[in-house]
This record gives C-alpha cells, structure tokens and sequence, in this order.
C-alpha cells in the first residue's frame, strides 16, 4: 500500500468528509465515526481506489452507514440534533441549516448534502449512493419541495429560490 499517498488524501479530505457527514448526522461524535470508518475502509482498499475517486467511495460509506444506523434506531427522531460545539463562523446560518437538515428523511439528506453543500452532478450522487440518477431527482425534488414550505431560509443558503 502507498501509505505516503493514502496519508496525503486522508489529510486533505479529512475536513471535507467530517463537514459531509456532519450535514449528513447533525452529531459531531456520530459524525466523526463515520468518517473514521470511512477512512478506515478506504485505507484497505487504497491500492484499488488511489488511481480512481477514492473521495466518492469515503461519501458513499459515510451516506450509507449514516442511512443504517437511521434505520436501526428508527425511534430516534432526526428533527432532534445535537449542536455538540460544532463551530461555524456564521451560527445562524449553522443554526438554520441544522434545524432544515432534521426535516428531511435520511435519503432526503444525504442526496440534498452531495447536491448541494458537495456540489456533485446527478449522475455524481447517484453513484456515491448507489442508486439511479432517477432515483436522485425524485429524493431532491422531494426534499426541496419539503423546504420550500419548512424551511424556506435554507433554499437560499443554497441558491435555489424556487
């Protein structure tokens, strides 16, 4: 394994993919497993990863593994998040940020966090969450459509207004 070259990614996106899974969880601490995760399964599969999008695969475990634990503790409501002194430079908008994310389903989340807080395409998303670029579109018109009415505050940190 390149350990110089893993070592290199991991520094690099570290700050990236804990900023992802914290959209993705809205708990520091949870956050911070599922990136360790993440960057432990990447480590066992540099040599495979390093020459292709080692960071879609990190988002892709994070967004996973993010939607298992929902699933197995589905008595926890995701409206409930924890602000475990995350620092943001702007609160409100982290505070309005937080209280949108929690509206939305687990599947909801994770495609509206790549989208639009990751920038990645459709076809991008898709992929790291292992579903069809249909699939994709429906998720982000459904969560859009549940800000549009909950949050509207949120669809303007992320350039859409309608």
């Amino acid at each position: 394994m390149d350990e110089q070259g893993f070592t290199d990614w991991a520094v690099g996106r570290q700050r990236q993919l804990l900023r992802s899974a914290y959209l993705l969880t809205g708990d520091v601490h949870r956050a911070e497993d599922l990136v360790q995760e993440a960057l432990t399964k990447v480590a066992l599969r540099w040599s495979r990863l390093a020459a292709g999008n080692p960071t879609a695969y990190a988002l892709r475990i994070i967004a996973r593994d993010n939607i298992s634990w929902w699933r197995r503790r589905r008595d926890v409501p995701t409206a409930v998040l924890h602000d475990d002194g995350a620092a943001s430079d702007e609160p409100e908008i982290a505070l309005v940020v937080r209280r949108a994310l929690g509206r939305l389903s687990p599947g909801q989340r994770a495609v509206l966090v790549l989208r639009h807080f990751e920038d990645l395409t459709e076809r991008e998303t898709a992929e790291v969450l292992g579903v069809s670029v249909g699939t994709v579109k429906s998720q982000n018109a459904a969560a859009l459509s549940r800000l549009r009415t909950g949050a509207p505050e949120l669809l303007s940190l992320i350039g859409r207004t309608s």
